[in-house]
């Protein structure tokens, strides 16, 4: 996440202790399944910055096999659940700026942004990605997982605006509403996307969710 005072960032921030309900949805578990058994294998060994972090949940699937671990988010109420969530000293989770991302404390040879990239601008994916391949060691491994739209499990796009991104209203426990940017990039976009940002890309599609991966370029 990031920009301190974004709507995105207090939205987050205030759903913090209800964020993991999106993994408790019982027609997601065989993918979520699938998706953890095949995760690892992609960071085995390697020094992996993570791009919003979130509460952890995916951070605790790729710490054991990674050699080192960056975790970055912006807000700190989802960092205090992801620093109790995974007790590793191979972690370091450090509050920043999705868009500001920090230099200096790689070599990273691996990214991971786990349901982040459905919340970056139309307008910005191709610098956020040219942000990212510059923070990493040259052919780097980069993992964007994130949400497919399925009817009747996601949430309804309830507004689009003139560059193309769509929005959900989301309602939290405390009776706010939230309007959230969330895109959902078709196989062709990502694909053009990552040969922009780098080689060898891949998509692998579940009924909930897409994985893109590929490697990042040389300087």
């Amino acid at each position: 996440m990031s920009d301190t005072d974004s709507p995105m960032l207090k939205y987050y921030a205030a759903r913090a202790l209800e964020y993991d309900r999106v993994y408790d949805k019982p027609e997601r578990q065989a993918d979520l399944h699938a998706l953890k058994q095949w995760l690892p294998a992609r960071f085995l060994g390697r020094q992996v910055l993570e791009v919003a972090c979130g509460t952890g949940y995916w951070t605790q699937v790729i710490a054991p096999v990674a050699s080192k671990m960056l975790a970055l988010d912006a807000a700190p109420e989802t960092l205090q659940i992801a620093r109790a969530r995974v007790a590793s000293r191979k972690v370091s989770f450090v509050e920043g700026d999705a868009y500001a991302l920090p230099g200096g404390r790689g070599p990273f040879t691996a990214a991971f942004a786990g349901f982040w990239f459905s919340h970056v601008p139309v307008q910005r994916r191709r610098r956020f990605l040219q942000d990212l391949g510059a923070a990493l060691e040259p052919g780097a491994r980069v993992v964007l997982l994130d949400n497919t739209f399925v009817d009747g499990s996601s949430t309804p796009i309830a507004g689009s605006d003139a560059d193309g991104n769509t929005y959900q209203l989301r309602a939290l426990d405390d009776g706010s509403t939230h309007r959230v940017l969330k895109n959902f990039p078709t196989e062709a976009e990502l694909l053009a996307l990552a040969a922009g940002a780098g080689t060898a890309a891949t998509y692998k599609a579940f009924k909930y969710y897409w994985v893109l991966e590929y490697s990042a370029p040389a300087p």
